[in-house]
């Protein structure tokens, strides 16, 4: 096998070596409010997970760049609140275009005309395209810091407040999500991304 040590790569080679083999990586795409609630953010993150059940908790870990905070992340601190929405076929191009840089008083909801839905829980509305989609509220703050103690990640735990379903999606007998029907977009690397295909069921051992 080849071998790299962490300690001799470039901040780029380490995340072409996280980004390509922790895949496939599911997308949160999150609308966050400014301070002023002037402006709806909408930007694709995927570094991103559940973490718990027993409070519905995600984690989100939105990267620094050259040590600058992100409109969402600095949202999020400021308003406490986001709506994360899952991506499918349906909106992986709008997606992809809230990806571009823009200036923190710009909206990429404006900009790619998004039709928004109200939220219940939180005061950022929602994307009405996106066929699943959470509400929910600042958890825990764990800002990421290297080893001269200057932050390059900003760890968001959410605690979740509300979900939405189509209602094609979910088999409301059994309450399960119903992935075949929903068919999510993952994240690879670098501009690829990836569809489930193939599933297969295994028995766990007792």
């Amino acid at each position: 096998m080849r071998h790299y040590a962490t300690k001799d790569l470039s901040q780029k080679q380490a995340y072409k070596f996280l980004s390509g083999s922790i895949i496939p990586r599911p997308i949160a795409w999150i609308t966050t409010f400014n301070k002023d609630q002037t402006v709806i953010n909408a930007a694709p993150f995927s570094f991103f997970n559940a973490a718990a059940a027993d409070i519905p908790l995600v984690t989100v870990s939105i990267l620094r760049q050259n040590g600058a905070i992100k409109d969402t992340a600095r949202n999020i601190l400021d308003t406490k609140e986001v709506v994360i929405h899952l991506v499918d076929e349906h909106v992986v191009e709008a997606m992809n275009q809230t990806a571009a840089t823009l200036p923190s008083e710009q909206s990429e909801i404006e900009l790619n005309q998004l039709e928004t839905t109200p939220s219940k829980s939180v005061q950022v509305p929602g994307i009405k395209a996106a066929r699943i989609r959470m509400e929910g509220r600042l958890h825990q703050y764990v800002p990421i810091k290297n080893h001269n103690d200057e932050t390059i990640s900003d760890l968001f735990i959410l605690e979740i407040t509300d979900f939405y379903f189509a209602e094609t999606l979910i088999d409301q007998q059994k309450e399960y999500i119903l992935p075949d029907r929903f068919k999510p977009i993952a994240r690879l690397a670098g501009q690829t991304y990836a569809q489930i295909d193939g599933l297969f069921d295994l028995q766990r051992p007792k």
